[in-house]
């Protein structure tokens, strides 16, 4: 690809909540409301642990070397469609669906924790 100039789309994930469709970028903190998107974010994986989960880290993560397991889990939660989640847990009302639409394929990490916040934030 570098060799004829290509460049690959980056992954992105929309969200829509009350009526307004966002996008976000892995690692964006570019939205209005990053500062509370992140602070709920941090929260979420002691809520994941505290019902059993252990992330999956088992797909091969590109420049993090296999010794560096925080830096694995750190990469992982900022995936886009882990603010997106998070975005419409702090957006949207309680038991308001949340759909997360990506213009590439989801990770299975982010697959699972998907279907086990569904089920702590009902």
């Amino acid at each position: 690809m570098r060799e004829y100039g290509l460049k690959k789309e980056p992954g992105c994930s929309s969200n829509e909540v009350n009526v307004i469709v966002l996008e976000f970028l892995v690692g964006d903190k570019t939205h209005p409301l990053s500062q509370k998107i992140y602070a709920k974010l941090d929260e979420i994986p002691a809520r994941l642990k505290s019902v059993g989960y252990v992330s999956n880290k088992s797909q091969r993560m590109q420049l993090i070397e296999e010794e560096e397991e925080d830096m694995k889990e750190k990469a992982l939660n900022l995936h886009s469609e882990r603010l997106a989640m998070t975005f419409g847990l702090i957006g949207g009302t309680p038991s308001q669906p949340i759909c997360i639409v990506k213009n590439l394929r989801v990770c299975w990490d982010c697959r699972s924790i998907a279907k086990i916040l569904s089920k702590l934030y009902d």
